[in-house]
């Protein structure tokens, strides 16, 4: 294994801030009941972190190792067994404030791509002017105003993707948390997306949870990388990823940094995933050429 450079070294909490926190995991533990009577499954396990306002996070980790269980637990969608979880110094709940980008684009099939928009602007908040005119300002920040009228049915992967963006952000929510959004499109509107993302951060500059396989993703999205071991997930490293910004107006690639974060990140994924028992991978010899 290569030497971790002592510059990405990381402590549990990251660099610390003289800003309260906007997320704090303080110790937390989550387990899943099993069917069939059998034992629960521990999902995370002790994880402790906290993210500062306007910073852009990214969960990395295998396969299974609780990413989604902590985006779930910091919208409040479910409570931890152990530990506490706040947002803005209180415990979190469903609502305008959280905005959520899943996996899949769950868009209303029978609504057009405007009404799904402001679907999430339903209740008392918003009048129907105010619903309609954040629609339009939305759609137009992720570039389809012109299908406004359009069903999902009529559109490509990444254009669903942009309309599950512009849905989450319409409530301009202070937290953005994101699971996994362009797993499902192609490599080349991928990339697009994660333009577009960052574009739209720029300008806004939300608390966001990304969760991610992919360490190129994570390395040219976020201010800091969460590295978790694989279930039940524990926070194994915290790395400030510290590229200039913005990322879209250079070969962020190209730098020794990025490099450098890639290398080590790489490996470490690997490392984790050869050593986790429950893993398919698990014992095999699967190391780099340079390394056996």
């Amino acid at each position: 294994m290569r030497a971790m450079p002592k510059d990405l070294a990381g402590g549990e909490q990251g660099q610390q801030s003289r800003f309260p926190p906007a997320i704090r995991f303080d110790r937390v533990s989550k387990s899943f009941a099993s069917a069939g009577g059998r034992a629960a499954v521990l999902a995370l396990q002790d994880i402790s972190f906290t993210v500062e306002p306007a910073t852009f996070v990214a969960l990395l980790g295998p396969s299974g190792c609780g990413k989604t269980t902590i985006l779930r637990l910091a919208d409040g969608l479910i409570r931890g067994d152990t530990g506490k979880v706040e947002v803005f110094g209180a415990p979190p709940k469903p609502g305008p404030n959280i905005g959520f980008v899943f996996q899949t684009f769950r868009l209303i099939p029978w609504a057009s791509v405007q009404d799904n928009v402001e679907f999430a602007l339903k209740g008392p908040l918003f009048s129907q002017a105010e619903r309609r005119e954040r629609a339009n300002r939305h759609l137009e920040l992720v570039g389809l105003a012109e299908f406004r009228h359009a069903y999902p049915g009529e559109l490509s992967g990444g254009m669903k993707q942009r309309v599950a963006l512009a849905r989450a952000l319409a409530t301009e929510p202070d937290i953005l948390l994101m699971d996994e959004p362009f797993a499902s499109i192609d490599a080349q509107t991928r990339e697009l997306m994660r333009i577009e993302l960052m574009r739209i951060w720029t300008d806004r500059r939300p608390v966001v949870l990304f969760v991610t396989h992919s360490v190129d993703e994570a390395i040219i999205l976020a201010d800091r990388i969460l590295l978790l071991s694989p279930r039940p997930g524990r926070t194994v490293k915290t790395i400030e990823v510290e590229l200039e910004r913005p990322r879209w107006a250079y070969d962020a690639r190209a730098e020794p940094r990025y490099v450098e974060l890639r290398s080590f990140l790489s490996e470490r994924m690997r490392e984790l995933v050869l050593s986790d028992p429950s893993s398919e991978f698990y014992g095999r010899d699967l190391a780099p050429p340079a390394d056996r």
